[in-house]
């Protein structure tokens, strides 16, 4: 695409950029030319200084090698969600529906040795059994270990060199193909204590885990090991699949990296007595679970602290059971990593019951607001709102106004009168859907869409969903923002305290429907005993305009905020627009470069460049920005489309570009002539 067609919107330059000092590669916990975590570093930055690829030569770059996950199980033709990881000379990742550890020769992708954890009946049951996001590292000794959990929720740590488990490190799991020593069954630490558990009175079978009827846990991201300390986080099935309300709690655990020894457990949702119990009405915190930290951590050793992003409780789009705000559901949360002692949390969704979960690692930065050095913690999100707190305290930086909100009208129902909402930064994408956002590409699309949005209640993100037999005197409630998720999370370069965001407007709306007309009991996914009043029905959204959407564009972009103060600096368009919207009629004439379309990006910041992607569903190319200016650099084809991770590493003094791409799944390795 030619720079005339990747313009830059609200250029500033770099002189104008307050500049923090670089936060040294130590601090990080990531030596110079690596990427050992799953976000390349424990501050969970997605940032590396190495530069030897720059605008003078980033078109030059060619693939390869070509490293195959579609070898590692079935349906793995678009599915790949690990990050893969530089750590002292090896790439690390994991793949496919056992989540095979995978060590990879970093010159050419040959495999070097792999680990798969034995099958059992736990695993059988994951609904996470192919989402793992990578693996954790720790030194002890002068001997790399890797540390990894399984759909089955066991906690793994193997040699980095050979991939045999260590010595004396937690306790034999007494199941066939399990090693005797190197692994640790996590179900006990999580459910000893657990109400629902010591009610059960039946023997623990380890393999097949928590009894279906009190609920089911899984992994999704890797564990995070800070100062010795491996934290470990979990998931479970996704709310908008969940028809009853118990399930298990995803309390966080935590483990001695040298012996596997417990050492703590953090209650996620609160018991009597605890801080947050109160949010919990109607005795919920007895029965209700989900919330857990599914996606990646992030840490500050230097102040002991790890920092976790929370999930919604039990079953998305309906709360009557569990009234109250619910923490420390949808919470970013700060933790001692020595004791699990909360120091601090916020709280970005009360009562959370629109699948708003934090998809993204809490990114910690250092910056400088109002000529003060900050020690900053940032929280991306699904809806697009951005928090920034300072991390030792969890003070927010800008005030974050309680802001009113729209009621549910569903029979049983409860929703939080009010919710969150930072006065800096701006959202990636407006909330809500005002006139001058409506199309107007002429009188006629303009007066269309007016009356299309007049039979529709139009509001941001926390409209609440409608029953079938609403009496509202509208079609639907529609939800307006533009988030990001997992898939394309969000980058912040620590050199220069510039957050990159990538995301696309959405309005979307749908209904809830009985419990009862939705159970599946025959269904081994399905947990718990109580069916709900309500649970999540068909979606929906706002009727396209003769083809178009109801909003102007962009429809795909990628935003740069300065985080020292909290301003959108420039964005830049994403993708292609799309042909049916490039060719229509009521658009001739009218410029269509920075539109956007297709897939939302990849993205990663090294040296001076910002590179991105265009989504599985966009071209297969890999494209490069200036990161202080947006200017366009050059754009280089791959052989497939990048879909979930990219990184970036020096071995041997060359630096490599890893993307992942779907279609098979697999890595894609770049590198200068």
């Amino acid at each position: 695409m030619s720079l005339s067609s990747r313009g830059v919107c609200g250029l500033t330059l770099a002189a104008m950029l307050a500049l923090p000092a670089l936060s040294s590669a130590q601090q990080r916990g990531n030596p110079d030319g690596e990427w050992r975590y799953q976000s390349a570093d424990a501050w969970g930055t997605r940032y590396s200084p190495v530069n030897q690829v720059n605008a003078s030569n980033f078109e030059d770059l060619e693939t390869a090698w070509v490293w195959r996950a579609d070898n590692f199980g079935p349906e793995l033709e678009d599915q790949f969600k690990a990050t893969p990881q530089y750590i002292d000379g090896v790439l690390y990742t994991v793949a496919g529906h056992r989540r095979t550890v995978v060590a990879i020769d970093p010159s050419n992708g040959e495999t070097i040795w792999t680990y798969r954890e034995p099958n059992t009946a736990r695993w059988e049951r994951s609904m996470r059994q192919n989402y793992g996001k990578g693996v954790a590292y720790a030194e002890l000794d002068g001997r790399g270990i890797i540390f990894f959990t399984s759909p089955a929720f066991f906690l793994h740590a193997l040699d980095a060199k050979t991939g045999r488990h260590i010595e004396n490190f937690g306790m034999r799991v007494d199941l066939p193909g399990f090693p005797e020593t190197g692994v640790i069954d996590m179900i006990p630490d999580l459910i000893t204590d657990w109400e629902p558990w010591e009610n059960w009175d039946q023997p623990y079978d380890a393999d097949y885990g928590i009894p279906r009827e009190l609920g089911y846990i899984t992994t999704s991201s890797p564990p995070i090991v800070v100062n010795g300390v491996v934290v470990v986080g979990n998931s479970a099935e996704q709310g908008y699949n969940q028809t009853r309300i118990e399930n298990v709690p995803g309390d966080i655990l935590a483990y001695d990296a040298r012996t596997g020894e417990h050492m703590w457990k953090f209650h996620v949702i609160p018991r009597p007595g605890e801080f947050g119990h109160d949010t919990w009405e109607n005795d919920a915190w007895r029965y209700t679970g989900d919330v857990s930290s599914w996606a990646p951590m992030s840490a500050d050793e230097d102040l002991g602290l790890v920092y976790l992003p929370t999930n919604p409780p039990t079953i998305d789009y309906f709360g009557g059971f569990r009234p109250g705000n619910n923490l420390f559901g949808t919470s970013t949360i700060a933790l001692d990593v020595r004791t699990g002692e909360r120091k601090w949390h916020f709280q970005t969704v009360h009562n959370d019951q629109w699948n708003y979960d934090l998809p993204n690692v809490p990114i910690v930065v250092d910056l400088t607001v109002d000529g003060r050095p900050v020690p900053a913690l940032v929280q991306t999100t699904k809806t697009g709102i951005i928090f920034a707190f300072n991390r030792e305290t969890g003070e927010p930086i800008w005030p974050i106004e309680e802001v009113p909100v729209v009621q549910t009208v569903v029979p049983g129902n409860w929703t939080a009168a009010t919710q969150p909402i930072p006065t800096r930064p701006e959202p990636s994408e407006p909330l809500g859907l005002p006139e001058s956002d409506v199309i107007d590409f002429t009188p006629q699309l303009r007066a269309e869409a007016m009356e299309m949005l007049s039979q529709y209640r139009v509001g941001g993100p926390f409209m609440p969903r409608l029953y079938e037999d609403h009496n509202t005197g509208v079609e639907d409630n529609i939800r307006c923002y533009g988030g990001l998720n997992i898939t394309n999370p969000a980058t912040l370069d620590p050199s220069t305290g510039i957050l990159y965001v990538p995301s696309s407007r959405g309005c979307s709306g749908g209904s809830i429907m009985p419990g009862q007309d939705a159970d599946e009991p025959d269904n081994p996914a399905t947990t718990g005993t109580t069916i709900s009043q309500w649970v999540a029905g068909p979606g929906g959204g706002l009727p396209r305009v003769q083809g178009l959407p109801a909003w102007k564009p962009p429809y795909n972009r990628v935003s740069a905020y300065d985080m020292n103060t909290g301003e959108r600096i420039w964005w830049v368009p994403i993708g292609e627009v799309p042909e049916n919207i490039a060719n229509h009629p009521a658009l001739r004439g009218v410029d269509t470069s920075r539109f956007g379309g297709g897939g939302n990006s990849v993205n990663m910041v090294a040296g001076d460049l910002l590179y991105t992607t265009e989504g599985s569903s966009g071209a297969p190319v890999l494209n490069a920005w200036n990161k202080l200016t947006g200017e366009y650099v050059g754009q280089v084809e791959m052989p497939g489309a990048g879909q979930y991770g990219m990184m970036t590493y020096r071995h041997e003094g060359q630096q490599t570009i890893v993307v992942q791409a779907g279609r098979p799944a697999r890595l894609i390795a770049l590198r200068l002539p």
